[in-house]
């Protein structure tokens, strides 16, 4: 019964935090801003107005594929969150400057998240093969090797989550600074911002739960 309630929060955490994302970002896509900027237009003012005229401001293709690229000085929008003038691509512009903020004032996490991404590229790819190997054989040593390269993308991901909750804080002190938003607007931001660092959280809960599974049964292992 247990394993069942596991299994179940497992799958129900990170689908419960998409639907959640989805449903607010939905819902906030269709209020439109009363600034009557566009989300390019949002992150290309929060950019000047901090200096950034190198960073770049771009459109990407697929829903919510917005992200912020530190080694190409780029900030990606979704074709809605560029083109249109939405609470939504408002507080999403917001945050993915924040993210260029963070790298122009050389932000200790955000450092660290990068330089840890070769790391967990090649230890993602190569735990689950020890893990399963360790799981199948009963071979402790593989399993040992497979939960430690697991770590290290556990850990990266805990790093993330400073990483987006500054972003979006940052996101919020611009987007006031800068009186691109106003009244309820506020309001309806933060909803966004806090639906889109619940799926980092949900990600996060979900990979260390798996984690301390394995190190239980790698723990049972060695006691038999």
């Amino acid at each position: 019964m247990g394993f069942l309630v596991y299994f179940i929060l497992l799958l129900a955490l990170p689908l419960w935090a998409q639907f959640k994302l989805k449903r607010t970002y939905s819902k906030y896509s269709k209020v439109r801003s009363t600034s009557g900027h566009t989300g390019a237009q949002v992150a290309r003012i929060i950019l000047d107005q901090n200096g950034l005229h190198d960073v770049k401001v771009v459109e990407s293709r697929g829903m919510l594929s917005d992200h912020y690229n530190p080694l190409t000085k780029i900030v990606a929008l979704s074709s809605h969150n560029f083109h249109e003038a939405s609470v939504a691509g408002t507080a999403v512009a917001a945050h993915e400057v924040g993210h260029a903020i963070q790298d122009a004032e050389a932000y200790s996490f955000l450092r660290l998240r990068h330089r840890l991404v070769p790391l967990v590229n090649l230890s993602s790819n190569a735990s689950w093969i020890f893990i399963m190997i360790g799981l199948l054989s009963a071979w402790s040593g593989a399993l040992l090797i497979g939960i430690v390269l697991l770590a290290a993308g556990v850990v990266f991901q805990i790093i993330t989550l400073p990483v987006e909750f500054n972003a979006s804080s940052r996101a919020m002190d611009q987007l006031l600074a800068h009186n691109i938003i106003r009244n309820e607007e506020e309001r309806h931001a933060k909803k966004v911002l806090s639906a889109a660092a619940m799926t980092y959280v949900a990600a996060t809960a979900v990979a260390v739960l798996e984690l301390a599974r394995l190190v239980l049964i790698y723990t049972g292992m060695n006691r038999s």
